[in-house]
């Protein structure tokens, strides 16, 4: 592959188009990452949090958060991690498991990450994170990216510069950075220029992730934060074609513009499901990824809720068969 002017290289890893795929509790697993796959356009998908603490002990053959086809290239594993200690185990496993990219989740605002210090609680402990940072680089020559918010109670350009060029300093191949604070909700304007102060200062890659919905919304937030590329999160579960609009549309890839059939999509996800995972795995999965695919439609609700209140996966495809085929174009 060639490197293009709206490529990312990191390391020996090409990311082209420079979309990436936010991980995401419950719904960035396989069956999601083969239906956006299937349309092509994304640069590097990314699993779900892997707890660094349980991840020598995993199956990938069966758990849910590993099992990984050979469509889902180029993938980043994403560590929850506290500190320095727990760093090599889980490193060894990422290597058995063929990480293409190992990603630090320093932006998760969940309270129950938090008080293990993991998630955003590292980047209130800026020196546990150089040691961190600096152990893990020193464990593998993979890609090392980290996975970052604006800050934590207030806005400060500055400071977030400073953090991100110690963690550029320690070896970060990439940042990424969610353009809000830590207990801003989805439904706060993303903060786009500040991730500005943060290109400006650093020689890495820096991703911009956060509010980014369409086509549209990816140029406004190329323009205001200058980041090197897009990183997508919520609405790849609404979308799973929106990487290919994008890649298209913004990146000038060289792709078919996506045809898209809700129904279709919906049932090869059922399907991927079903084929890829235990039964205890694949309910919770199915709702999760409803509630937010169910916005492709103007009464999506009913249909989130049908599935929400389903009892079993054969419950849940007879009631999408009847949405469906009530709501047919």
């Amino acid at each position: 592959m060639q490197i293009t002017r709206s490529s990312i290289l990191i390391r020996k890893i090409i990311i082209d188009p420079p979309l990436l795929l936010a991980p995401m509790a419950g719904l960035t697993h396989s069956a999601l990452r083969r239906a956006i796959a299937g349309f092509g356009g994304v640069g590097l998908l990314a699993t779900e949090m892997l707890s660094a603490k349980k991840l020598p002990r995993e199956n990938p053959r069966i758990s849910p958060y590993l099992i990984r086809t050979d469509a889902e290239k180029l993938l980043s594993y994403q560590l929850l991690i506290a500190s320095a200690d727990e760093a090599g185990p889980a490193l060894d496993a990422l290597h058995r498991f063929g990480a293409d990219v190992v990603d630090i989740n320093m932006g998760c605002p969940a309270p129950a990450v938090g008080r293990f210090g993991a998630g955003i609680g590292l980047m209130e402990r800026p020196q546990e994170v150089r040691r961190l940072v600096a152990e893990t680089r020193k464990r593998t020559a993979l890609p090392l990216t980290a996975k970052i918010r604006i800050g934590i109670d207030q806005k400060d350009d500055g400071m977030l510069a400073d953090f991100c060029a110690m963690l550029q300093d320690e070896g970060i191949d990439l940042v990424s950075v969610h353009a809000r604070l830590k207990h801003e909700s989805f439904a706060r304007e993303p903060r786009w220029e500040s991730i500005g102060a943060v290109k400006q200062r650093l020689t890495v890659p820096v991703v911009a992730n956060g509010g980014i919905f369409s086509v549209e919304d990816a140029n406004k937030c190329l323009d205001r934060s200058g980041a090197d590329g897009l990183m997508i999160g919520r609405a790849a579960a609404i979308k799973p074609w929106l990487f290919a609009e994008i890649g298209r549309e913004v990146f000038g890839a060289e792709l078919a513009a996506p045809v898209v059939s809700l129904l279709s999509l919906y049932a090869g996800f059922i399907r991927d499901l079903t084929e890829l995972f235990r039964p205890a795995y694949r309910l919770g999965r199915l709702k999760e990824f409803t509630h937010y695919f169910a916005r492709n439609y103007k009464f999506g609700h009913h249909l989130a809720s049908r599935i929400q209140s389903s009892a079993t996966m054969d419950e849940a495809r007879e009631r999408a068969e009847q949405f469906f085929a009530a709501n047919a174009s």
